[in-house]
């Protein structure tokens, strides 16, 4: 009886956690599957069953395409910035030279976080502004008005624009979790390296960097997962536009589901949103190797 018990009991602590993953994960999972499997729109009373010709338009279809290359440069840049960035910009934090300003920058930093995205969004697009807005008026200002472009209108720039954008509000999360990692790492190991007569330089790249491996990992899976859903940003500000060049593949899903009432195509964007991310997920598990001893 005492053996049972000891199988129940942590089963019945499991239950409540895998019947909301089931719940609120898998089996829309699965119903979204289904549905790309059939053409159907929000009041359709029955789906008509098109089997794969969605995936295969869908790899026929250029704005995938080009919102596909929209969240890998996505991925790219903030995988730089809020990864690598964020990482020096931890560690610069947590020196002691800084140590007295440390508090008020890390309050400065993580501000962007706290604020809505929509307040932040509106907030860009006068910055963006091609009149009057900020950015423009600074390069004009220090003499590179040949610089100044309608960022958020000019098909070259504005995922770049989006782009940046996100990184400004994304990369005190980032670097808040750095310094959390950070702070746990035995100065022994700074100490040692002081002793050894190691630069700043050299005890970030041989302590620092591998003490906060296992961060880094969350980080890199959290920044590239987002990367591949992210939908906020360039649907307040561009809405995918001008034409499709800011388009990403939620903003894509979003409209073809919800704006031209096609749920089957917009399934199937979904499940291409989904195995993207699952890949990029397991490349980053099996090269990181985290939660493995050396």
């Amino acid at each position: 009886m005492t053996s049972r018990k000891r199988i129940i009991t942590p089963v019945l602590f499991l239950l409540p956690s895998l019947f909301f993953l089931g719940v609120f994960i898998y089996m829309p999972l699965i119903q979204n599957f289904y549905n790309s499997f059939f053409d159907f729109s929000v009041f359709s009373p029955s789906k008509k069953f098109v089997g794969f010709s969605g995936f295969v338009k869908l790899f026929q279809d250029k704005v995938v395409l080009t919102a596909l290359l929209n969240n890998m440069k996505y991925a790219i840049i903030s995988v730089i910035l809020q990864v690598f960035f964020a990482l020096v910009l931890a560690s610069i934090l947590e020196d002691r030279l800084f140590r007295k300003i440390a508090p008020a920058l890390r309050v400065i930093y993580f501000i962007p976080v706290m604020i809505s995205i929509s307040v932040i969004a509106l907030l860009f697009s006068f910055i963006y502004n091609p009149q009057m807005g900020l950015l423009n008026s600074f390069l004009k200002l220090i003499g590179l008005g040949n610089l100044a472009v309608p960022w958020l209108g000019n098909p070259d720039t504005s995922i770049y624009a989006v782009i940046a954008m996100s990184q400004w509000q994304s990369i005190g999360f980032i670097t808040m979790l750095f310094i959390v990692a950070i702070q746990k790492i035995p100065n022994e190991l700074y100490e040692a390296a002081d002793i050894d007569g190691a630069s700043k330089i050299r005890k970030f790249f041989n302590v620092t960097v591998p003490q906060v491996r296992e961060t880094m990992f969350v980080n890199l899976l959290i920044t590239v997962t987002g990367s591949m859903l992210v939908f906020n940003e360039p649907y307040i500000l561009t809405n995918g536009g001008p034409g499709v060049s800011s388009m990403t593949l939620s903003v894509y899903m979003y409209q073809q589901g919800f704006v031209k009432d096609n749920m089957g195509y917009a399934s199937v964007v979904a499940t291409l949103i989904f195995i993207l991310s699952a890949i990029f997920a397991f490349i980053q598990i099996k090269v990181s190797k985290t939660g493995k001893e050396d």
